[in-house]
């Protein structure tokens, strides 16, 4: 059994999953399963990915369903049955890992806890100057490209530049973790069983960018799952693209949610039991 299993969710953009792929490739850490957790991308985008997987010395699966619009939590959950780990790390098709990101999410895990990480939001500039070669080489990690970020940052070209700092001096960490933060969709980690237990994700949510990772929190934390944040500690880069809309209707179904104040979801993994599961 690998120690983590990495669910990656994706839709299309084959380009940024390239890089994200190569960012897992060099990581400290190589005891993990990657769940590509698809939410219908097109022909090109599987052939592609399939000549990458072909290719790769890393375990990948390719769980992947019909495009019939937002159904990015039912493919979550479908990759949650799938996982051959007892621990989860989830994160997201164009978000590429530091190095250490599976290590430490590995190093930092304890039951009853999830552990929440954040990303900086990189530029057009400097995607663009991404390859999976020069990933490979830790362009990311490299003196150069922290004095380019940081000027991209002045221009207000790119955000939460300090996010990208990995710390390993333990009073840094915990000072920068002295303040608890929310769970971020793209950059979590939890033990399978506490995930189990709410039932996985809430598949009412069927438009993108709001509630799915917010509802996730608010139910883990009914169950009394603790949130841990690991900024500096679990870093990510963000590719960028334009922003997604914010719709309405997944605002409204998390004040539902907040309404409710269920930790199990009916909604979720497990349907056959939605009448009858005790809370």
């Amino acid at each position: 059994m690998p120690a983590a299993s990495i669910i990656i969710s994706v839709y299309n953009r084959i380009d940024f999953l390239r890089l994200v792929l190569a960012g897992f490739e060099i990581q400290t850490e190589q005891d993990f399963e990657i769940i590509i957790s698809d939410d219908g991308s097109g022909a090109d985008f599987v052939k592609e990915l399939n000549r990458i997987m072909d290719a790769s010395p890393m375990n990948i699966r390719h769980n992947r369903h019909e495009d019939l619009g937002f159904r990015k939590n039912r493919i979550l959950n479908e990759s949650i049955r799938l996982a051959a780990s007892d621990y989860l790390i989830f994160t997201d098709g164009d978000c590429i890992p530091h190095p250490a990101f599976v290590a430490e999410h590995l190093q930092n895990k304890e039951q009853g806890i999830c552990l929440a990480g954040r990303r900086v939001d990189l530029s057009g500039n400097i995607t663009r100057l991404l390859t999976p070669e020069n990933i490979k080489k830790g362009i990311l990690q490299s003196t150069g490209m922290k004095c380019r970020m940081f000027s991209e940052y002045l221009r207000m070209r790119l955000f939460h530049v300090m996010n990208g700092v990995y710390f390993k001096n333990k009073l840094l960490r915990k000072f920068s973790n002295r303040k608890e933060r929310g769970l971020l969709g793209a950059n979590f980690s939890l033990h399978k069983v506490d995930m189990m237990a709410i039932n996985g994700f809430d598949e009412r949510y069927t438009t993108a960018t709001y509630g799915e990772d917010s509802d996730v929190e608010l139910r883990l934390r009914l169950h009394g799952i603790r949130l841990r944040t690991v900024l500096n500690i679990a870093v990510q880069y963000h590719c960028y693209h334009k922003p997604l809309p914010r719709p309405e209707a997944s605002r409204l179904q998390y004040e539902t949610a907040l309404a409710e104040q269920r930790a199990f979801t009916p909604y979720g993994i497990i349907k056959e039991q939605e009448n009858t599961r005790p809370e």
